[in-house]
């Protein structure tokens, strides 16, 4: 794991994007086919833009918008690295969960966010080119990317312990933060087999619960490839339980598990965008 400290994110490009009505900061790096990298809590930490550095280095184009939190802050940086970490997620959870961008506890709706989305993937599609856009979701946001599914121009999504709705009751489980029209858009391009997802957890996580990865191979079959790693895979130095398979619990060296799932995101990535 990369040492404690801000990244000023000084190999991206900002840019402000405008649409529907919401305007905010979004980072580029890299050329090709576009990827939306999307933040779990609480931001585009230093480990978030880590990952969209590997999908650069891919070949494609990382794009990262802005959806909460500071940009590039580190709240291991903090004297006490885990107080630290749950007190800037708190700071950011807060006004997201309140705010009518996301939706946190209902079933069957996506979050108003997720149009504004749908726009910026449109747009970096235009200007990447290639066969399509990824897009990856983390936690609070991964459900986000199969949402942006309903697009065909999304091609490649990748659900990170995707955590919402919040799993407070059997329905919230067995259920995913997708419109219902939406999802079965998505169950339709699956079974066409112009679709395929990719979903990551850790096997222990109440956040993001096994249940509701058993629910999305019911409903989208063979087309949904889980990975789901045990929690000893995790980085130890990670704050809290077993969570974020691809930031915080990565053990970045070759041979770890997670290392491995995050090989796989990549090669997926490769194979949807950028063919032969």
């Amino acid at each position: 794991m990369r040492p404690p400290g801000n990244d000023a994110l000084t190999d991206f490009d900002r840019i402000e994007f405008t649409a529907h009505g919401r305007s905010a900061p979004v980072y580029r790096l890299g050329t090709g086919p576009a990827v939306v990298v999307m933040s779990e809590m609480p931001g585009i930490t230093p480990r978030v833009a880590d990952f969209a550095r590997a999908v650069a280095a891919l070949g494609c184009t990382a794009v990262v918008p802005h959806l909460f939190g500071r940009d590039g802050h580190d709240p291991r940086a903090s004297r006490v690295p885990a107080a630290g970490f749950a007190a800037s997620a708190v700071r950011a959870m807060v006004p997201a969960c309140i705010s009518s961008e996301f939706t946190v506890l209902a079933t069957g709706r996506s979050s108003p966010i997720v149009t504004w989305l749908r726009a910026l993937a449109a747009e970096e599609h235009e200007r990447c080119g290639g066969p399509g856009v990824g897009a990856i979701g983390m936690c609070f946001t991964g459900g986000f990317a199969l949402a942006m599914a309903a697009d065909d121009r999304l091609i490649a999504p990748v659900l990170s312990q995707p955590s919402l709705p919040f799993a407070v009751t059997p329905s919230r489980i067995r259920s995913i933060d997708v419109d219902t029209d939406d999802l079965r858009t998505v169950e339709s391009r699956c079974a066409r087999g112009d679709l395929r997802v990719l979903g990551l957890r850790f096997q222990g996580d109440r956040m993001s619960p096994s249940g509701r990865f058993a629910w999305l191979k019911e409903r989208l079959g063979d087309a949904f490839t889980a990975v789901e790693l045990p929690d000893a895979a995790a980085n130890p130095d990670a704050p809290g339980p077993p969570h974020s398979v691809l930031t915080e619990g990565l053990i970045d060296r070759p041979g770890e598990p997670t290392r491995e799932a995050l090989d796989q995101v990549l090669a997926f990535f490769r194979e949807r965008l950028l063919p032969g």
